[in-house]
């Protein structure tokens, strides 16, 4: 099935029954993207992601660099963990959580054990600020960052409940974020201007 074909199913998905749903995701399974791309499957709609700029990265190495050296627990980094969410199938641009924690787990998996996910907003931030948001609160996620790059902030989000974060702390960049339990460090945003 090609990008355009499964698009055109996933167009209408808000107005689907249960079973067009499930034509959705099977669609949506056993689509096949170009190498390097992403898609993710947000509040029913297919949504297809070309590969990530040098910035985008950048920041991503610079808030694991961090982690690592400045936090006393130990954590590991994915950057290509499918979570399946009550909102959709996500993938994060890195999902925290402790050693081994992906092990043996196929490449769609629940978030348990999932401590943070991050964004870095790129072509489409209204995802990552909304749907994205919504759906790792209602996962249970403890902790989502946003780095939003178009508004030049960082959002911590934390205590899901109902569908999203009750709290939600956010600087500009070059302002220092704390970082609470079990990360406990003062994140330095100034390296993502």
């Amino acid at each position: 099935m090609t990008i355009e074909e499964v698009r055109e199913m996933a167009l209408p998905a808000t107005e689907r029954s249960d079973s067009g749903g499930d034509a959705v995701l099977g669609a949506f399974l056993d689509l096949t993207v170009p190498e390097g791309y992403r898609a993710e499957l947000i509040e029913g709609e297919i949504v297809v992601t070309p590969p990530p700029d040098g910035d985008h990265e950048d920041i991503l190495g610079r808030f694991v660099r961090q982690m690592i050296r400045k936090s006393p627990a130990d954590f590991y980094a994915s950057g290509t963990r499918g979570l399946i969410t009550p909102a959709g199938r996500f993938i994060p641009d890195l999902t925290v959580g402790p050693e081994g924690l992906f092990a043996g787990k196929e490449s769609w998996a629940v978030p348990e054990g999932v401590v943070m996910t991050v964004e870095v907003t790129s072509t489409r931030p209204d995802k990552d600020r909304g749907p994205k948001r919504r759906g790792y609160a209602a996962a249970g996620i403890p902790f989502y960052l946003l780095v939003d790059r178009t508004e030049g902030t960082v959002a911590l989000y934390s205590e899901p409940d109902a569908g999203d974060y009750r709290q939600d702390i956010r600087v500009l960049f070059g302002k220092a974020l704390d970082l609470p339990e079990p990360f406990a460090f003062s994140l330095d945003t100034s390296v993502f201007a």
